[in-house]
């Protein structure tokens, strides 16, 4: 099949699978004839895996390692086991500083609605809030 049908099928971009192999994480396909990519169906279930596994916030080399495995006949289960858990717990992590970011902005908000609004040189107002956060 050609890249067009692979990425209708995959719903990944044919931009993103040539860079996918260039990359190494797609094989290169053989060529037709008139050198156009022939690809096969091995490369669908493998570009839904890449796929799936960027939509779930794993990084290219992450995502080499489970191939890597897979290409040395050895299940990938356990290690992707492993890294869905830590992303899990990087994602608390990161909704638990988004919260506080939230918070903090809103009470920097509210008292920043109590200052003036026309202090141009930023000492009486939310501008002078805003730069002692940076300290």
């Amino acid at each position: 099949m050609e890249i067009s049908e692979l990425a209708k099928k995959t719903g990944v971009t044919a931009k993103t699978i040539r860079y996918y192999e260039q990359i190494n994480l797609l094989p290169p396909p053989t060529r037709k004839n008139n050198s156009y990519r022939d690809y096969v169906e091995v490369d669908i279930s493998r570009l839904k895996l890449v796929n799936g596994l960027r939509r779930l916030g794993f990084s290219l080399d992450e995502i080499k390692e489970v191939l890597d495995l897979r290409e040395h006949q050895i299940a990938p289960c356990e290690v992707l086991l492993t890294r869905l858990e830590q992303k899990r717990k990087e994602i608390k992590r990161r909704i638990a500083e988004l919260k506080k970011l939230e918070a903090d902005l809103g009470q920097l908000h509210a008292l920043g609605l109590t200052f003036p609004t026309d202090d141009i040189e930023g000492k009486n107002c939310v501008c002078h809030l805003v730069s002692q956060v940076a300290d």
